[in-house]
């Protein structure tokens, strides 16, 4: 049997890896997977979520000078165009997945529900993936009830893990979420969201939030930040992000985020493989 992963969200203490690993078997601070803070530039990831459905807008986000990676919802009106916009500008390209939440909230086409049977999910899953074009990766849309249920989880990390390039981000939309255990368990290299810049869409407040986001980084060597493609986000990153590259910043895409700590995950997951 494969010895499955630790939490990787760098946010988890070394005393709690330390202890996990000598009770159950796991890795612990000395093995390859373990994530430690590397010397160098503090970096962050913004992803910018809900892309899709308002052409104008979305272009402007996409424009962003910046390593920001783009999220978009799956069967929406200018998802595909936009995507395939987003790659030729190098950018990195998510899908936004949406899953039921516990607020009734209306969650659009191709969400994944407590209700399907696994092949109904499986291929709404799958009917999702193939309507993003260049995807990186994918983080949930809501999903505040989803994300809770071990069962609905190891079904997307397992069919994650068979395309064996996809990361998984998790949005972090309720503090009961499993998504990172799933992930870990199906070997999918996973990250969970830190901070969200915008849910005050008061310019000084995301201004605060992207401050923030630096300091994380600053303390624990990367941070992930997520944000929306509303005016006022994208005139505090436009006047932002010069400053804060100017300040030794790295802006990465997500998957160089992850690369930052989990260099050798896909060595050490091919020695473990049978």
């Amino acid at each position: 049997m494969k010895t499955h992963l630790l939490s990787l969200i760098k946010t988890v203490s070394p005393p709690a890896l330390l202890l996990a690993g000598i009770l159950s078997g796991h890795p612990t601070l000395a093995d390859p997977l373990t994530p430690i803070a590397e010397p160098g530039r503090p970096a962050i990831s913004i992803i910018i979520d809900d892309l899709g459905n308002l052409r104008d807008r979305d272009l402007r986000a996409i424009r962003l000078p910046w390593a920001i990676t783009y999220a978009f919802l799956p069967h929406t009106p200018h998802a595909r165009e936009l995507a395939k916009l987003a790659n030729r500008l190098n950018k990195e390209v998510m899908l936004h997945l949406p899953m039921e939440a516990m607020e009734r909230n209306r969650l659009g086409p191709g969400a994944l529900t407590l209700a399907m049977t696994r092949q109904q999910f499986l291929q709404q899953l799958r009917d999702d993936i193939t309507a993003i074009p260049h995807l990186a990766g994918i983080n949930n849309h809501m999903g505040s009830l989803l994300t809770q249920h071990p069962g609905h989880m190891r079904w997307l990390m397992q069919e994650l893990g068979e395309h064996d390039t996809l990361y998984f981000v998790d949005s972090y939309t309720t503090k009961d979420s499993v998504a990172i255990q799933a992930a870990n368990e199906n070997w999918v290299p996973n990250i969970r969201r830190d901070v969200f810049l915008d849910s005050d869409r008061d310019p000084a407040r995301i201004r605060a939030e992207l401050h923030r986001t630096v300091r994380l980084a600053r303390e624990h060597g990367i941070a992930l930040a997520i944000g929306h493609p509303y005016p006022e986000t994208l005139s505090v990153l436009e006047q932002e992000l010069p400053r804060l590259a100017a300040e030794g910043i790295d802006i990465l895409p997500v998957s160089q985020l992850l690369d930052k700590h989990m260099q050798r995950f896909r060595t050490w997951r091919a020695f473990l493989s049978p």
